[in-house]
């Protein structure tokens, strides 16, 4: 029955063709979609990002090009919180696409327009995912309005981790770049004596969740909002994985059977990566060894975060369990 209906398709281009020659009209072509902010905007976004872009549905069939659109779903945050290991492990379901590096449009490149940030996605057939991921997102002032202009609808993921130990993941990373950098525990104070914690360190400053949530929900919904917990994305990826592709709509595919533990870098890897048939595990820079902190200093922080821990928990409904 196939090779009858490619029979007929192609005999029929071939006769079009023909009668195209003799001088019957060609249909005009269609115009391509236009984006918000492009002379002649009438569409809304959601019927932009459905309709097919210049290739036709037939093209794209055989070709297997799919139609690049704006993400339904984005991974902002937060930094050092294991967004990338989220990402890659999310790469694995069949239904999602997701950009591999990260694009920085709602915090770097905004005045770019939205036709350049879709043309950084990759090409979707209907029925799947596209994603993006940048954990900058999430402390920008701007990017809630900005994400909400795009589309009210897109879901948002925040990978969260306790943010004492995100803090020091933080600055072991600036260390490996900057070796001659002062040490932890001088960036964390204002004033060791009094015990002033400077909150103006990004490293600090990131970790006060409940404070750049509050920005989020003036224009998204809680239930809009997933948060993943680092520390159980590394003890039971397979469980928080789970709760990601419910949130996502999508079948539940990745489960244990993908996962290994590997005890020298101290997280879970993949058995089979995105079209390898080869384990993999995150690169060299991710698992780095932290320094020693004085564990008063610690302590210090710890009292510090406690009350926005507190709050956060009771925003989002979840008890991650910092202390």
């Amino acid at each position: 029955m196939l090779f009858l209906w490619l029979y007929m398709f192609y005999s029929c281009a071939g006769s079009c063709a023909g009668l195209a020659a003799r001088g019957s009209p060609a249909p005009p072509r269609a115009a391509p979609p236009l984006l918000p902010g492009e002379p002649g905007e009438e569409s809304s976004l959601e019927e932009q990002r459905a309709a097919p872009d210049a290739a036709s549905s037939i093209s794209s069939f055989f070709n297997g090009s799919g139609t690049k659109r704006l993400p339904q779903a984005i991974i902002i945050g937060v930094k050092k919180g294991g967004t990338r290991a989220l990402l890659e492990f999310l790469r694995v379901h069949p239904d999602v696409r997701a950009v591999g590096a990260e694009p920085h449009f709602f915090d770097r490149n905004y005045e770019r327009g939205l036709a350049w940030y879709r043309d950084l996605m990759p090409r979707t057939l209907e029925g799947q995912i596209t994603m993006e991921k940048t954990p900058s997102y999430f402390v920008t002032k701007e990017a809630p309005a900005r994400i909400s202009s795009m589309s009210k609808g897109t879901k948002l993921i925040v990978v969260v981790r306790d943010p004492v130990t995100r803090a020091i993941s933080d600055y072991t990373q600036t260390l490996s770049k900057k070796p001659d950098i002062p040490t932890f525990e001088s960036l964390t104070f204002k004033n060791r004596t009094t015990g002033l914690i400077d909150t103006s360190w990004s490293a600090i400053q990131i970790g006060i969740y409940a404070k750049h949530l509050e920005n989020w929900l003036l224009y998204f919904p809680i239930g809009q909002i997933l948060f993943v917990s680092g520390e159980r994305l590394i003890s039971d990826p397979a469980g928080e994985l789970g709760r990601v592709q419910d949130f996502l709509g999508l079948k539940r595919i990745i489960t244990d059977k993908h996962f290994y533990f590997n005890k020298t870098k101290g997280f879970p890897c993949l058995k089979k990566a995105e079209g390898s048939s080869k384990p993999h595990c995150l690169g060299k820079t991710k698992g780095r060894t932290h320094p020693d902190i004085d564990q008063e200093v610690v302590q210090r922080l710890r009292d510090f975060y406690r009350p926005f821990n507190m709050k956060f928990y009771q925003m989002t409904g979840q008890d991650f369990g910092w202390d």
